[in-house]
């Protein structure tokens, strides 16, 4: 997205991360905001809102990818395992929808792309919660397109498969061979792989594109 000359938004927890991340992009001459936000806690959503609807007047572009994970079997999950994932990855993406959305229907234009994943489709073992909560972002993702379209807003869903990242990297090796036996491209995707999807649909070519999830995942769900 700075790459294509937006002026980037870095929402997160962790401050530290948020400015060494913001820092770097400013090196490359990017321009780069900070917002530090906790999509699992209300007050926090809209205190960061707050801020960047002051200094923007409106977020045009939007992207909720928040994700944690608690994996374990359903018989030894606890309930605080399961509202945790809940409460941030589909209960956060409601909230800064709530916080932003109003601001693109007065505008009557806005583009919004929420990540879900692979195991919506498939399940997973030992992730019921967070497939519940893809799957559930994946309804809420086509209810919000209908409830916006009339406003000029439309309202997609990427599902990643299993991408080169800090929550992958920790995989080993023979739970890896037997994953990337599963992916007919026979790789792990990059995030350079996400992002070119995610940029495709806030951008003005995908006008007439609404509703819609699409599997970035090496063939993975097919």
């Amino acid at each position: 997205f700075a790459r294509e000359g937006a002026e980037v938004v870095l929402a997160a927890r962790d401050r530290g991360r948020l400015e060494a991340l913001a820092a770097a992009l400013a090196e490359q001459g990017a321009r780069a905001r900070v917002a530090v936000m906790d999509v699992a806690d209300t007050a926090s959503v809209e205190a960061a809102a707050r801020e960047l609807l002051d200094a923007y007047g409106r977020i045009p572009l939007l992207v909720n990818n928040a994700g944690i994970t608690r994996d374990t079997l359903l018989l030894r999950m606890k309930e605080e395992d399961w509202r945790a994932v809940i409460e941030t990855n589909l209960t956060g993406l409601y909230r800064v929808c709530r916080a932003f959305v109003p601001g693109m229907v007065r505008a009557r234009y806005g583009r919004i792309v929420n990540i879900s994943s692979v195991v919506a489709r498939l399940g997973n073992a030992g992730q019921s919660n967070y497939a519940a909560a893809k799957a559930g972002i994946e309804g809420f993702t086509r209810s919000l397109a209908r409830e916006l379209a009339s406003r000029g807003i439309t309202v997609n869903c990427v599902a990643p498969g299993f991408i080169e990242t800090d929550m992958t990297r920790d995989i080993a090796a023979p739970a890896r061979e037997r994953l990337l036996a599963q992916i007919p491209l026979g790789r792990l995707g990059t995030p350079e792989d996400v992002a070119g999807v995610v940029a495709f649909l806030l951008s003005d070519e995908a006008a007439y594109v609404t509703g819609v999830t699409v599997s970035v995942d090496g063939g993975m769900g097919m």
